[in-house]
């Protein structure tokens, strides 16, 4: 059974009072978060092993509700096929910062403009198990947007509401069987999409910016 959003202060929230709200839940916190967060005695990644990448979530308001986008990856690629993801990708030469890459990625994923995002601020970095040191980017959707997938690498962009996901008591913890070990992990599941693993990691700790 999938749980359904709950209503509280968040849901009330658009324009500069969220974006208020945002930047100053966003100091609160200090320490990144890990694939290995709930695999205390699993490897960990020394800083020379890690490729840096940027993930961009975008708030967007619809109907005078805040959302979260979220994409479904084409089953066609290498990595993470099928998977629940932001938009954003690793961080290229041409990439300035983090938040550059971040908006560079959603503009060619979902063919949101970087001018139309209004960045708020960064959670600390999430490291994963795969290698990637991520810097998860929080921004406001300006206006209208109405997402355009790309084919190659997007199967489908949806929306979570913002209220629902900040809920720490919606997140759930699974376990499975990889590279010999059972891991833990969070998964948060929405109707039929199943958010899980980094994704949902990040997630999480952007929760935890509400905790009192």
């Amino acid at each position: 059974m999938h749980l359904m959003p709950k209503q509280s202060d968040l849901m009330r929230l658009t324009g500069e009072p969220l974006k208020t709200h945002l930047r100053s839940a966003l100091q609160n916190l200090t320490r990144g978060s890990s694939d290995c967060d709930l695999n205390a005695n699993r490897q960990n990644f020394k800083k020379k092993d890690l490729c840096s990448a940027a993930v961009l979530i975008a708030i967007q308001i619809q109907d005078g509700i805040p959302y979260i986008i979220l994409t479904k990856r084409s089953p066609a690629l290498k990595n993470h096929p099928g998977q629940v993801a932001f938009p954003g990708g690793k961080i290229d030469p041409c990439d300035a910062t983090a938040i550059e890459a971040a908006l560079r990625e959603a503009q060619e994923e979902i063919a949101l403009s970087p001018t139309q995002v209004d960045v708020l601020g960064s959670l600390p970095d999430h490291i994963t198990i795969t290698g990637f040191r991520v810097t998860p980017v929080v921004g406001y959707i300006k206006g209208l947007f109405y997402p355009v997938p790309e084919i190659d690498e997007v199967d489908e962009v949806f929306r979570v509401p913002f209220d629902f996901l900040m809920q720490p008591q919606n997140y759930t913890i699974c376990k499975r069987r990889y590279m010999g070990y059972d891991w833990r992990y969070f998964t948060i599941p929405y109707g039929p999409h199943y958010i899980w693993g980094a994704t949902a990691r990040m997630l999480r700790a952007f929760a935890d910016c509400f905790e009192p």
